[in-house]
């Protein structure tokens, strides 16, 4: 019998995966035929939000811990590692909106949240979904903890001599925008490992899973279309100079408001797996379908993300019936 140890080893392994292939492989980042720079993605995206999971299960600050960590995430990859919320030329991000601060604002709003979202928040349910034994537990102990730090660490490093030199040659970050995006990392870690909400009353029912599927596939393209210029768009939601705020504004007040709609449902115990897994395999759908509008060139491009998108929707349902089981147990 594979002793708890070893599971935690697994899943931890299993959750890295996870992590790179959600975040990057099933947007279209890279394509297909360029799989191989996950082997880069893996040990920054992996380990990183591996220490996210650990940390939070120790501090017991659940998916607010996780979002608010998650987001910390997100400034170290984009902000300290590859540079791109400050980059005058990376993406070609500086030319989305008016820079703010020296970073690019309407990069930072889209970013940041993705990857609280897509590189945290449902790689780890999904970790969770799949290995629900351990799922309030952490997986490693505090060796596999620090080892896990010093991975990403070194995957951020990886990122930054490899990536970033063939992208974004001679690009160094001002001294004060790093400042400040170490700043932000240590004071969003700081409230995701102290902040636990306090378990409300129900105010309202939750939807279906199902309806809670088509919410998530309707807020997360919303999402992704309001903020990134697509479709031959060089600012987001194809507008032109100031107007730029009106896009960005409906994407804070879509994210705020599905914030607000998910903190009534999922509180006072209805709220149930299904409905989780149903949210995240509505909104990784409408992220795939995003990726087939916006990141892909050709036609093999197209067609290898369409295959990338069956196979994760086949192994989405397979995950739900095992969970639609598992609930009927219970």
């Amino acid at each position: 019998m594979t002793s708890n140890k070893t599971r935690g080893r697994l899943a931890a392994l299993l959750l890295a995966v996870i992590t790179a292939l959600v975040a990057e492989f099933t947007l279209g980042n890279p394509p297909l035929r360029m799989a191989w720079l996950l082997l880069l993605w893996i040990p920054i995206y992996g380990a990183g939000v591996v220490l996210v999971r650990e940390l939070v299960r120790r501090a017991g600050t659940g998916w607010t811990g996780v979002l608010l960590l998650g987001a910390a995430y997100g400034i170290v990859e984009e902000g300290l590692a590859l540079q791109a919320l400050s980059s005058p030329t990376i993406y070609g991000a500086a030319g989305w909106a008016p820079r703010v601060l020296g970073l690019n604002s309407a990069y930072a709003e889209l970013q940041i949240p993705y990857h609280a979202v897509f590189s945290a928040a449902i790689p780890i349910l999904l970790t969770d979904l799949i290995v629900p034994s351990l799922r309030d537990r952490p997986y490693l102990g505090r060796l596999g903890t620090w080892l896990a730090g010093t991975v990403f660490v070194l995957g951020a490093l990886l990122l930054r001599v490899t990536v970033v030199t063939s992208i974004d040659p001679g690009y160094e970050a001002p001294p004060a925008v790093l400042a400040g995006c170490a700043a932000a990392v240590v004071l969003l870690a700081g409230v995701g490992l102290r902040l636990k909400l306090r378990p409300g009353r129900p105010s309202v029912s939750p939807p279906t899973p199902a309806t809670a599927g088509v919410f998530g596939a309707v807020a997360a393209f919303g999402y992704l279309a309001l903020l990134f210029p697509f479709g031959g768009a060089t600012q987001p939601a194809f507008t032109h100079g100031g107007w730029v705020i009106v896009p960005m504004a409906a994407a804070a007040v879509l994210a705020v408001a599905v914030a607000w709609l998910l903190r009534r449902w999922t509180t006072g115990g209805l709220w149930t797996d299904r409905h989780s897994l149903a949210l995240a395999s509505g909104a990784l759908i409408a992220h795939t379908a995003f990726g087939l509008i916006s990141n892909t060139d050709t036609a093999a491009d197209r067609a290898g993300l369409a295959a990338v998108g069956v196979v994760m929707t086949c192994l989405l349902a397979l995950l739900g019936r095992r969970v639609a089981g598992l609930s009927r147990v219970k």
